[in-house]
């Protein structure tokens, strides 16, 4: 118990009697306890109450105005829930029906009029002791809380650093710098956000477009760099990167990984059901597959490949305009063309 701590709790006596008052005040300061503050005013408890932030209050059960029981009730509302506020009953009324309404409304001990000093500060003390410790808890409780948030902090930042690493593996044969799947990623949230998915759902997206093409890890380099337009028999080996990595990803127990592994198997499905690996067309194929696949498709046609050069925007948006209802969901060319800076 910190005995400094426990000189320096700030009381709040409320009684309508100056006598009563004065004497609390003598035997609290001997005591030792000098942050004492008083009222005859019962009226004056909530105001009181609020600029002080009391450690204990001592209540007079009977008084005009506003008796103990009505200020019982108002400390009730003042103080939070799970906050331990002791509140000693002043009385005279010894009778067993006064203490059990103080106590259903709040009251932590009763000290019984006329005074005695030793079972004042005997009382007082335990009572304060109890509120020290529930302090200590609340403390050690704020503490642990901001250690559990910095943690979580620092996993998040190290789930986002994984998911940026795993879907670099993907890219550095053809893209060492990792930008295209930051920009497709940054573009998915952008034309979630215009097709109204709420925010959680947006992040997620972001987090999980990186990996689209993870896939590409089991692809040949002699088809994955090649320049040029692929035979049928690569084309075919091409597309395996949906299958691929979905398996890599799906069965995972995070929301990410599992929306990861949708967009993986379903980000080259087209609209009419020409795509691949499955044939979807229309809503069957998820929508974050039809997402990504124009993100995909306009970021890979604007960026120079090892077996293409890079398209205008306007030739890119040119293309998409022509594949409305083909390859991409017209409600998604709606939102993408909302948040592309493109004159068209």
């Amino acid at each position: 118990m910190d005995e400094l701590w426990l000189k320096r709790a700030k009381f709040l006596v409320v009684d309508d009697q100056d006598y009563n008052i004065d004497l609390l005040e003598r035997i609290l300061k001997r005591a030792g306890f000098d942050s004492i503050t008083s009222t005859t005013e019962p009226k004056r408890l909530e105001k009181l109450y609020h600029e002080l932030n009391p450690d204990i209050i001592l209540l007079d059960l009977h008084m005009p105005e506003m008796d103990g029981y009505d200020a019982l009730k108002l400390l009730n509302t003042l103080v939070p829930d799970g906050d331990y506020l002791p509140i000693l009953v002043l009385t005279a009324d010894v009778t067993k029906e006064a203490k059990q309404k103080a106590l259903q409304e709040g009251a932590h001990d009763f000290l019984t009029k006329p005074f005695d000093r030793m079972e004042v500060v005997l009382r007082i003390q335990n009572l304060l002791k109890t509120r020290y410790l529930h302090l200590q808890l609340q403390d050690q409780n704020h503490n642990l809380e901001q250690r559990v948030r910095e943690r979580t902090k620092e996993l998040e930042l190290a789930q986002l650093e994984i998911l940026q690493l795993l879907g670099r593996t993907s890219e550095y044969r053809d893209d060492e710098t990792g930008q295209h799947i930051q920009r497709v990623g940054k573009m998915a949230g952008e034309i979630a956000t215009a097709l109204g998915l709420p925010e959680h759902e947006v992040r997620l997206i972001q987090l999980a477009t990186p990996l689209h093409d993870i896939g590409k890890i089991g692809i040949p380099d002699a088809i994955l760099l090649k320049p040029g337009r692929f035979t049928p028999e690569e084309f075919e080996q091409m597309k395996l990167h949906t299958n691929i990595g979905a398996s890599i990803l799906e069965g995972s127990l995070f929301p990410v990984l599992q929306i990861a592994a949708t967009i993986a198997g379903s980000h080259h499905e087209k609209w009419n059901g020409t795509g691949y690996p499955h044939g979807l067309s229309g809503e069957d194929i998820p929508l974050v597959g039809r997402i990504v696949a124009i993100a995909d498709f306009f970021d890979a046609l604007t960026n120079e490949r090892p077996y293409k050069r890079a398209w205008t925007q306007e030739e890119a948006m040119a293309e998409i305009d022509k594949q409305i209802g083909i390859h991409f969901d017209p409600k998604v060319v709606e939102a993408f063309k909302s948040i592309i800076q493109v004159p068209v």
